[in-house]
């Protein structure tokens, strides 16, 4: 068994992917863990599939989690989750965040999934869905619900506060870090 653990992020362009996968990398990377991470964001920017790949253990040689080895898929959106699901090792995790976006390209197309998370469940052992953008409203600011996110991912992760803090400092700048500590605790405490 690998001392490797793969955690795979998705959701659509402007979500703040990028950004919460390098608070995640940086946590862990100052955790004491080696870190290789990998971004595939393509159309990102018109609202397109965007992921990353944040892989961790002792030694870690490659930035791309195996097909199908992803330990915890991180959904910013639904029907991202679903895009992504066979990525997910069978008995993975998922956090999903109960937004919708519905796809510009889908319009007038087929409906949008219904009961995603018994979908979810035909190969995760366990789903947690939270509404990340009221909990980042309640912070403040609704573009911290990536960082909603980052709290209730924190309970399934070997990285001390200090260490999430120390992250916080590297990678955003100083007038955000109130708001964005503020969204991490809300999620933290939404998954507790």
């Amino acid at each position: 068994m690998s001392d490797i653990q793969n955690i795979m992020l998705v959701g659509v362009g402007g979500q703040g992917i990028i950004l919460a996968s390098e608070v995640l990398s940086e946590a862990l990377l100052l955790s004491g863990h080696d870190v290789k991470k990998s971004e595939i964001h393509g159309m990102a920017q018109r609202g397109g599939s965007v992921r990353t790949d944040v892989r961790f253990g002792a030694r870690v040689w490659s930035p791309l989690i195996p097909a199908g080895g992803a330990d915890i898929l991180v959904a910013f959106e639904q029907l991202e989750s679903l895009r992504y699901l066979a990525q997910l090792r069978p008995g993975g995790q998922v956090l999903l965040s109960t937004e919708v976006i519905i796809p510009t390209t889908a319009i007038g197309g087929p409906p949008y999934p219904a009961h995603v998370e018994d979908l979810l469940r035909t190969r995760a052992s366990q789903v947690w869905a939270l509404d990340s953008l009221a909990l980042a409203t309640q912070a403040g600011n609704p573009r911290t619900a990536g960082t909603c996110l980052l709290g209730a991912l924190s309970h399934l992760l070997p990285v001390a506060e200090e260490h999430w803090q120390g992250a916080f400092k590297a990678k955003m700048p100083p007038r955000f870090l109130d708001v964005n500590w503020q969204a991490f605790h809300l999620g933290k405490h939404a998954c507790a």
